[in-house]
């Protein structure tokens, strides 16, 4: 008998406290929908609470749900209709009211979006079968009816990342680079892309990559002047591998914004980019950059946006600068005879002084070296500067 009453008593003393002095507000835990997260069709949801509550719910502040007891720990189980509504923002506004002489409440708004609109796209600017020359850059664009999670390129089994024209642009682009040794072909582009309802589209064109008839050039300088500049240059750094930890390293962000503009006025082009260069020290190689000139120690600007990302003496490049674009798009200046005030870090704008004219490094004559370099595969600089690439 004494074991009942003090059984009785103990569940009469909880039902007490919990009803008079529990002043914790319900736990809701509600599954199958995330905030800010994209839907289609039939979105299944769970709800599940600490203790016995009433439950109200709102979806666009339209009530469908009216103090709806559910008892603690069971699962309450409901869907949400996404084809009955319009695409575009919405609301659940959950509250949770418990049982308690205190009526202790918790409400929870889970917006969300709803996307039920098929995932279509469509190249910008190309023909049938697009042509590029070897040593190029292949800009490809493509016009989606949305804004979507993720966009590949993917060309001679390589894989390119595809990012906005602009902030809520619904143009997405990637740069290709096109070796100077690719072989002249017709080659299949793909672009794989993915909306956030996980919808997926996947587009195909031809390229073809067109033989450029690369002129030839010999360069002569003195040993003297090596001999010299060896002298002035620290530690002999490997400037390939810099830069290849450098595009590695490459912010996923376009930091430019337009069109490339020249580093320089130029008066004349002492080497057009991959020309087949030979030289006593070096050989024979590819020259994947264009010489150009103008006045000794004239000043050498930023062609676009960036960031200084080297800034340093080389052997061959000598005064070297490097403007990281984003995206693995990079812009290098040698033979400087010194540099703007400018140091690795900084953010330049396009226009902005970096340096001046000279003949560093392995350079018979004042000039400027000009290299751009996209996956840190070489390309010609000039074809960014054309308004319609």
């Amino acid at each position: 008998m004494w074991p009942l009453l003090f059984l009785f008593f103990v569940l009469v003393s909880r039902f007490i406290y919990y009803y008079f002095f529990d002043k914790q507000a319900p736990l809701l835990v509600l599954t199958g929908i995330t905030v800010g997260a994209s839907y289609a069709g039939d979105v299944n949801c769970s709800l599940l609470l600490n203790k016995k509550s009433k439950v109200t719910m709102w979806l666009d502040m339209v009530l469908i749900a009216d103090k709806h007891l559910v008892p603690a720990s069971d699962i309450h189980n409901f869907i949400i209709p996404t084809k009955t509504m319009g695409n575009g923002k919405h609301n659940l506004k959950v509250e949770a009211i418990d049982t308690t002489f205190a009526q202790n409440k918790t409400v929870v708004d889970y917006p969300f979006i709803v996307d039920n609109q098929p995932l279509n796209g469509v190249f910008i600017g190309f023909e049938e079968i697009h042509k590029v020359f070897q040593g190029r850059t292949i800009h490809v664009q493509i016009q989606f009816n949305k804004l979507v999670s993720s966009v590949v390129a993917r060309f001679l089994s390589q894989t390119y990342d595809c990012f906005q024209e602009s902030n809520h642009s619904m143009v997405y682009e990637t740069f290709i680079p096109v070796q100077c040794e690719e072989n002249p072909n017709e080659y299949l582009l793909t672009v794989e892309a993915v909306d956030a309802v996980g919808n997926t589209l996947t587009l195909e064109t031809k390229i073809q990559i067109v033989l450029f008839p690369f002129k030839k050039h010999t360069l002569a300088v003195s040993e003297e002047k090596m001999k010299k500049e060896e002298e002035l240059v620290e530690s002999e750094k490997d400037l390939g591998l810099l830069l290849e930890d450098l595009t590695n390293r490459s912010p996923k962000q376009k930091l430019w914004k337009g069109v490339f503009c020249t580093p320089i006025d130029i008066v004349r082009t002492t080497c057009d980019f991959g020309t087949i260069r030979t030289t006593q020290r070096k050989g024979r190689y590819a020259h994947k950059a264009v010489d150009v000139i103008n006045a000794p120690r004239s000043v050498v600007w930023a062609p676009q946006d960036g960031v200084v990302v080297v800034k340093e003496r080389f052997l061959y490049s000598g005064n070297t600068i490097v403007i990281d674009h984003g995206y693995g798009i990079l812009s290098l200046f040698g033979h400087l005879d010194d540099f703007a005030k400018i140091n690795v870090g900084d953010a330049v704008k396009k226009g902005s002084p970096i340096g001046t004219l000279g003949k560093t490094g392995y350079a018979s004559g004042y000039h400027l070296h000009w290299e751009m370099r996209v996956g840190n595969v070489p390309v010609d600089p000039m074809q960014w500067t054309k308004p319609n690439f």
